[in-house]
């Protein structure tokens, strides 16, 4: 009898171990509809309109094509490498159809209950641009961050709830090795602005309006 209750206790204490760990586990975002991080551009042939893509200004590395039209968003663009992994889809930029607050506040409870409480607050302190970020880090180290958005009037950004998801190993792993083929832009990038006090009364002039 007494064997009997320790061999209870012992599966007892086995279940309530396996129910932490699988409870630490942490769910990464790594898609949305039928997009992926990581995912060959070539295999979005029916979801993207490749006639758009072109190369991101200062981020020549990165091409960004339009998504042609989903259920449930307005608009969207997709963000692969053309360097270190030509192809892969290193970001995923999303815009909702339905740009209501409610709607924001509906699904940011949601992506909470599935990935937990956001890691900072990127918006401003008037609620103008709401926005909260994710980050996080898979079994081999690579970072994903997650941001979801919601602009009330803000003429500089885009109005109403946007998403995006970007693997940012992989694109400085895509800016690594444009700059290691590009010597002249690499330079460019380790010029270091001369001190203040060296500056001549000609060069601020260049530099101040008038």
């Amino acid at each position: 009898m007494q064997s009997k209750w320790w061999l209870a206790v012992i599966i007892l204490g086995v279940m309530v171990i396996g129910g932490l760990a699988g409870a630490g586990e942490q769910t990464i975002p790594q898609a949305v509809g039928p997009f992926a991080l990581g995912q060959d551009i070539a295999d979005l042939a029916a979801s993207v309109r490749m006639e758009t893509a072109l190369p991101l200004r200062y981020q020549e590395y990165l091409n960004e094509v339009e998504i042609k039209p989903l259920a449930g968003f307005k608009s969207g663009l997709i963000t692969y490498g053309l360097c270190a992994q030509p192809g892969q889809v290193v970001r995923i930029k999303l815009k909702y159809l339905d740009s209501r607050r409610e709607f924001y506040d509906a699904l940011l409870e949601r992506v909470k209950q599935r990935f937990g409480r956001p890691s900072e607050y990127n918006g401003d302190p008037f609620h103008i641009v709401i926005s909260w970020k994710w980050s996080f880090a898979d079994a081999d180290g690579h970072r994903i961050t997650l941001n979801l958005a919601h602009n009330t009037r803000d003429v500089e950004e885009k109005y109403g709830n946007t998403l995006k998801i970007s693997m940012l190993d992989a694109m400085a792993q895509e800016r690594q090795c444009y700059l290691k083929q590009n010597p002249v832009v690499r330079q460019r990038e380790a010029d270091r602005p001369i001190s203040l006090q060296q500056m001549s009364p000609q060069e601020w002039d260049r530099l101040v309006p008038r």
